[in-house]
């Protein structure tokens, strides 16, 4: 079920470079990614409300659930605001699969910080999108 959410997730993620290139044209790319993000709070805030369980949520969230939940914000801001920057000045078809690369910086940090075990198809596929991010690159 998992890989359900992960291809809509794909999906979503794709539609999101098309619009975004056609959306931050002559304007600053740390504006539009502003404007976007203020959408996307009122969206998720409104889901958690509709979905009725964020008071007893909240209340159970930890110092860790917080401090890594901020840092994970953070860096989800950094990551839109640097895309944003490589979509204004370059191509989708090129932008798009770079920012992928992010995949197999995962699979190495994963590994790095959270122990996770990595299989030998999962290595290879790993590699295989660094290998194509060099190539789109160089």
């Amino acid at each position: 079920m998992w890989w359900i959410y992960a291809l809509l997730s794909a999906f979503f993620a794709a539609l999101t470079a098309i619009f975004a290139k056609k959306g931050i044209s002559h304007i600053d790319s740390d504006l539009a990614t502003a404007i976007r993000t203020s959408f996307i709070l009122i969206l998720t805030w409104g889901i958690a409300f509709f979905k009725g369980n964020i008071q007893g949520s909240v209340l159970a969230l930890t110092r860790q659930n917080w401090l890594f939940l901020i840092l994970s914000a953070i860096a989800t801001g950094l990551s839109w605001l640097f895309y944003f920057k490589a979509l204004q000045l370059g191509n989708v078809a090129q932008v798009a699969p770079v920012d992928k690369a992010s995949v197999a910086i995962a699979i190495i940090l994963s590994i790095i910080f959270l122990g996770e075990v990595v299989t030998l198809k999962m290595a290879i596929g790993a590699l295989l999108i660094i290998v194509g991010t060099l190539v789109l690159i160089i």
